[in-house]
C-alpha cells in the first residue's frame, strides 16, 4: 500500500454512459468500461474518476441522486461495478467516485419522507423556512432556476425548502449530525465495494448561508469527520474537492492534513488559458507565485479542460474577453456568460504544437495530472448540443459506425456522435492513432511515461524561475527524490534563454516537443521552438 500513491497518479475522468456501450442499447455501461481497461492502462492512466452513476432522474447528469446505495440500471448493476473494481484492480487502476452530498433529488426517500410530516427524523436533513426570506437568491449557481431564487415553496410540505443549484435538487442539512452519518455509511458502503476515494462536489457550498444552519462556527469539522472516517475504514483512500476559491481559500480546505487530500486548481487553471490568449507566459508565473506550498499529505489536482465549462470567473471581465475572443469568438460558444463550452483541441484549431504545450504543462505544473475522455486523441465538441452537452458526446473509438462507441441505431445514443468535420469519427479516433507513431494519442502514452518515471514533478516545493523572457514560462520542483524543471514557449517565435543553475553539470534533458542538442552546462543556454517545451531533470546524489 502506498499511502501517497495520488502525488504521482494520472487521473483519467470519464462519464460511463458517454464511453463504451456493450450491449448495444446506445448507453455506455459498466461492461464496455470493463473491456476498455486495457486501453486506459496501455495509456498510462492508473486512477479513473467516475462521474456519478447512481440510481438518478437524470435531470443533472446523475447529480441529483435518488438512491445513493443503488447504481443507474442503464449502466449495469452493483455485481457490474463489483466485476468493474476487479478488472481495474487486475492493471493496476485505482477509482475514484463522485460523491455528490451537497443536496439529492427530490425523488430521494429523504426528501420524500421529510416533505410528508414535519415531525418526520427526515425533515431536519433539508432546510426549511415558512416564509421566503427577503434576501433570498444571494446563493444561487448559474445553471439554476431562472428566477434566481434559493428558495422553492413546496405545497405538501407547506415550507420552503432551500437549494443550491436546481428546484429539483435540494440542499442537504450537513451541520445536522445524522445527515453526516448517512453520508458516512455511503462512503462505507462503496469503500468496502473498492474504491479508492471520493470526488467532493460543490465542497464550499455545502457551508455556505443557508436559513438558520448552524455549524457550531467550525463549518470545516464536517470534512475533518469525513477525513478521519475515510481513512479509519481504508488508510490509503483519498478525498479530492472542488473548491473554486481564490488560492488564499486553499489551505482552509486542506487544513492542518485533516481535511482534503486532494484540491482541483481552477485558480492556476484561469490564468494558463489568459496566457494562452496572449501567448504569454506572465499570466500563468503570476498566479502560481500566489499558490501556497503544500505539504507531504497535500497535493493539488491540475487540469485542462473539465466535464464541464471552461470557467473564467477567477479573471477579470477584461481578462475573459481577451480569452473569449482568442477562443470563443462567436457567442454560442459561450455559456453562462463566464465561461466557454468548447474542447481543448478545437479551440486551439488542432494546431498540435499547442495542443501539445498545453499538455505539456498539464504533466508538469505542480500536482497531480487530470484528463478527461477523448483529450488523448483531440476530440471536439459539439455546439448544437445544449449547455454544456457540447463537451460531453460520445468516446470516438474507430471511423466504424457510430465511432465504434455502440451498434444502437445513431438516433438512440444517449449522446451526439460528431460524424462531420474536421473533428469527425472518421478522422478522430483511437484506432487509427494507435497505428500513427506520431499521433496525438502515440505522443500522450509518451509524454504520461516520462511523467511517472521522473517522479519529481508530483513532490516537494516548486520555484518560478526568472526565465528572463515574457514568453518562456521556466518552473522547477525541489524533493527529497530531486529536482524536476521544465520550461515553455508560448509564442510563435523561436526562443533562447539563460539557465542560472547551481552544478549545471548534474543538469540533463529529458523530454521536449524535439531532441534538443544536449543541455551545456558552460552556456547554460535553453532553446526553444514556436510554442516549444522541455523537461530537465537533476536527481539527488546518495552516499
Amino acid at each position: 500500500m502506498n499511502k501517497y500513491w495520488y502525488k504521482n497518479a494520472v487521473i483519467y475522468c470519464l462519464d460511463v454512459e458517454t464511453f463504451k456501450d456493450s450491449n448495444g442499447d446506445g448507453i455506455g455501461d459498466f461492461q464496455g468500461l470493463t473491456n476498455g481497461l486495457t486501453y486506459l492502462s496501455s495509456l498510462g492512466v492508473n486512477c479513473l474518476w467516475l462521474m456519478p452513476f447512481f440510481d438518478s432522474p437524470n435531470k443533472d447528469n446523475g447529480y441529483d441522486v435518488r438512491d445513493y446505495y443503488k447504481v443507474d440500471p442503464r449502466l449495469g448493476d452493483v455485481g457490474h461495478f463489483a466485476q468493474l473494481i476487479d478488472a481495474a484492480d487486475e492493471v493496476g487502476i485505482r477509482i475514484l467516485i463522485d460523491l455528490a452530498v451537497n443536496h439529492t433529488s427530490t425523488e430521494h426517500m429523504w426528501f420524500q419522507e421529510a416533505r410528508k410530516d414535519k415531525n418526520s427524523k427526515y425533515r431536519d436533513f433539508y432546510i426549511w423556512v415558512d416564509e421566503k426570506p427577503a434576501d433570498e437568491g444571494e446563493n444561487i449557481m448559474s445553471g439554476g432556476d431562472e428566477e434566481g431564487s434559493n428558495w422553492e415553496w413546496d405545497e405538501e410540505a407547506g415550507a420552503y425548502y432551500f437549494h443550491t443549484f436546481y428546484t429539483h435538487q435540494p440542499d442537504l442539512n450537513i451541520s445536522n449530525q445524522k445527515v453526516q452519518e448517512e453520508i458516512f455509511r455511503i462512503m462505507q458502503f462503496w469503500l468496502k465495494m473498492g474504491v479508492s476515494g471520493f470526488r467532493i462536489d460543490a465542497a464550499p457550498h455545502m457551508f455556505n448561508e443557508k436559513g438558520k444552519v448552524d455549524f457550531c462556527k467550525d463549518p470545516h469539522s464536517v470534512f475533518r469527520h469525513f477525513r478521519e472516517f475515510v481513512e479509519t475504514q481504508k488508510k490509503d483512500a483519498i478525498l479530492l474537492a472542488e473548491v473554486d476559491l481564490p488560492p488564499d481559500e486553499y489551505e482552509k480546505f486542506f487544513g492542518d492534513e485533516d481535511e482534503m487530500h486532494m484540491l482541483f486548481n481552477f485558480y492556476v487553471n484561469n490564468y494558463m488559458f489568459l496566457s494562452f490568449a496572449r501567448e504569454e507566459a506572465t499570466p500563468l508565473a503570476d498566479a502560481l507565485k500566489k499558490m501556497p506550498q503544500i505539504s507531504e499529505e497535500e497535493q493539488m489536482a491540475i487540469f485542462v479542460r473539465n466535464h464541464d465549462e471552461l470557467n473564467l470567473s477567477k479573471l477579470s471581465d477584461d481578462e475573459q474577453q481577451e480569452v473569449f475572443e482568442a477562443f470563443a469568438p462567436q457567442e454560442d460558444m459561450r455559456i453562462f456568460g463566464r465561461g466557454i463550452r468548447r474542447r481543448l483541441a478545437s479551440m486551439f484549431n488542432n494546431d498540435r504544437k499547442k495542443i501539445e504545450l498545453a499538455y505539456s504543462l498539464l504533466f508538469t505544473l505542480p500536482g497531480t495530472p487530470v484528463l478527461r475522455y477523448g483529450q488523448e486523441i483531440g476530440m471536439g465538441e459539439d455546439l448544437s448540443m445544449e449547455g454544456r452537452s457540447s463537451v460531453r458526446t460520445v468516446m470516438q473509438w474507430s471511423d466504424d459506425k457510430n465511432g465504434g462507441f455502440s451498434d444502437a441505431p445513431e438516433d438512440q445514443l444517449i449522446r451526439n456522435i460528431i460524424s462531420d468535420g474536421d473533428f469527425s469519427y472518421k478522422k478522430i479516433n483511437v484506432n487509427d492513432q494507435h497505428r500513427d507513431h506520431d499521433s496525438l494519442l502515440n505522443w500522450m502514452a509518451h509524454a504520461i511515461k516520462f511523467r511517472k518515471e521522473f517522479r519529481e514533478f508530483g513532490w516537494g516545493d516548486y520555484t518560478v524561475m526568472d526565465s528572463g523572457n515574457k514568453s518562456v514560462l521556466a518552473h522547477c520542483r525541489n524533493s527529497d527524490k530531486g529536482t524536476a524543471i521544465a520550461y515553455h514557449n508560448f509564442s510563435d517565435k523561436e526562443v533562447v534563454v539563460k539557465a542560472k543553475f547551481e552544478k549545471p553539470d548534474e543538469i540533463v534533458d529529458i523530454f521536449g516537443d524535439e531532441r534538443y542538442d544536449a543541455f551545456d552546462p558552460e552556456t547554460q543556454e535553453i532553446k526553444l521552438n514556436p510554442y516549444g517545451y522541455r523537461w530537465l531533470h537533476k536527481r539527488k546524489r546518495f552516499l
